[in-house]
């Protein structure tokens, strides 16, 4: 339809569906364009090349998209009739509060509010309060800044929060316990601080925690495996310490099978009129950034932090997991035999750890790069080029966790032999009666033994003489 802007569309007075996704337009948006575009219910001019100053504009259509475009000034203004409004990967720029506090003629119906990828600034400002319908709020990729408000907590209606990839700092505000629909938390690449709160944990419809590249530290809370339906955890690029929970095989999602874990993630899909709406992630795998929606791969990500200790025994157990980085840690020990059992696993990051003893062998293991493996330098066996010596070979009891439950087994045993014997002996040394007693049941026993041991030799001897006589 491109490259200019079709100027035929300010004789149509009838129209209330304009959809020009990726005609090829070029120019920018007339003046006349904005007045006409009041009377329509729906309009997407997503991905083209329209430029234009918004700051003058006022949106009146239910749905109004224009992301993937080259959109200027400060956010336009709005009617209390919007309901979704994307704005994405545009050139949009100003305070985020000149947006959220301006005046409306009515309560604002506004569910979707998308408009990563510009240069918006300023801190969230207490106005936030007045958009009270929001279920799906993206700020993700510009340059706020200041900490998250507590009062962000009082738009209960929230499904996803994407906050990723500004300047925001403090910590997770507690008030979010609050939005029992969150599905989607996203505050990657900011600088937050202090413990991931052990009340995460009762966000059980939580789905996706992208916690990414801030300063939180301190330990995995292990309430965090309560979330049966979580299928991404990326807590990676942090200064986390302590042990790997073994609970995480707890989280259900990541062993059942995919179908149903994309209809899971597709619940945060909205429907208003024909529009559908679905939320996206960034996501770092095999080293690349990328965006994934409607297919969202089951990933557990704890790289780049300072934890220690062992991969808990029974990681096999989520069966379905996609995607595991446990690369640039302290962890240690053996790799444990049951990762073998992740048959779904597309990407592997075990790199630069002290992990030791052989690789366990399967033919996917050994498929992945020996780059995945390398920092290891007690690690053997391919996909790396050190030969495992017979030294080097692990127990097979002890790859699948069963040397410790064995050490304790004995362990166990010899405490209750210690306590049995002093129990017995230390009662006979105490007790004079008893001492007597014990001793008169043995002499007694004693002779009983020899009694009939002297019967039964007798009785064989006659048997062996009426035996000779008789042949």
């Amino acid at each position: 339809m491109g490259p200019r802007f079709p100027l035929w569309l300010q004789t149509q007075r009838s129209l209330q569906i304009l959809e020009l996704y990726e005609a090829g337009i070029v120019d920018t948006a007339p003046k006349w364009f904005w007045k006409w575009a009041s009377h329509i219910q729906t309009i997407n001019l997503d991905n083209n090349q329209i430029s234009g100053d918004l700051s003058q504009v006022l949106l009146n259509s239910t749905i109004f998209s224009i992301d993937s475009n080259c959109f200027t000034g400060q956010l336009p203004h709005l009617s209390p009739n919007v309901v979704a409004l994307g704005m994405s990967n545009n050139s949009l720029s100003g305070q985020i509060s000149s947006f959220l506090c301006q005046k409306m003629n009515g309560r604002s119906k506004l569910e979707i509010l998308y408009m990563p990828y510009n240069a918006l600034s300023g801190e969230l400002p207490h106005c936030l309060l007045h958009w009270q319908s929001l279920t799906h709020l993206n700020l993700g990729s510009n340059n706020l800044s200041g900490k998250i408000p507590e009062l962000i907590g009082s738009l209960f209606s929230l499904k996803a929060l994407h906050l990723h990839n500004n300047s925001f700092s403090g910590g997770i505000p507690l008030s979010l316990r609050n939005c029992t629909f969150l599905g989607l938390i996203d505050f990657g690449g900011n600088k937050l601080t202090g413990n991931i709160p052990s009340w995460i944990g009762e966000r059980t419809h939580l789905m996706v925690l992208r916690l990414t590249s801030n300063d939180f530290f301190g330990d995995i809370p292990p309430q965090i495996c309560r979330l049966s339906s979580l299928i991404v955890l990326d807590l990676a690029d942090n200064r986390l310490s302590g042990f790997i929970p073994k609970c995480l095989k707890n989280i259900s999602a990541m062993a059942t099978s995919p179908s149903p874990i994309d209809d899971k993630f597709n619940a945060l899909t909205d429907h208003i009129i024909y529009l559908s709406y679905r939320e996206d992630i960034l996501l770092v795998i095999k080293g690349r950034e990328s965006i994934y929606s409607s297919i969202l791969p089951l990933s557990l990500n704890l790289s780049r932090n300072n934890l220690m200790g062992r991969i808990p025994e029974k990681i096999g157990v989520i069966g379905y997991l996609e995607s595991l980085d446990l690369s640039n840690n302290h962890l240690s020990g053996e790799i444990p035999r049951s990762i073998i059992n992740l048959t779904f696993l597309n990407h592997l990051d075990l790199s630069y750890n002290n992990f030791s003893g052989r690789i366990p062998s399967s033919t996917q293991l050994q498929s992945f790069d020996d780059l995945d493996f390398i920092g290891n330098p007690e690690l053997c066996g391919a996909p790396l080029l050190k030969n495992c010596t017979e030294n080097e070979d692990p127990n097979p009891s002890d790859v699948n966790g069963d040397g410790f439950e064995r050490s304790w087994f004995y362990i166990g045993m010899a405490t209750g032999f210690i306590v049995s014997f002093w129990g017995v002996c230390g009662a006979l040394l105490w007790k004079r009666a008893w001492r007597h007693a014990y001793f008169k049941f043995l002499d007694n026993i004693k002779d009983r033994v020899y009694l009939a041991t002297v019967l039964k030799l007798s009785w064989l001897r006659y048997h062996f003489r009426r035996y000779r006589i008789s042949k």
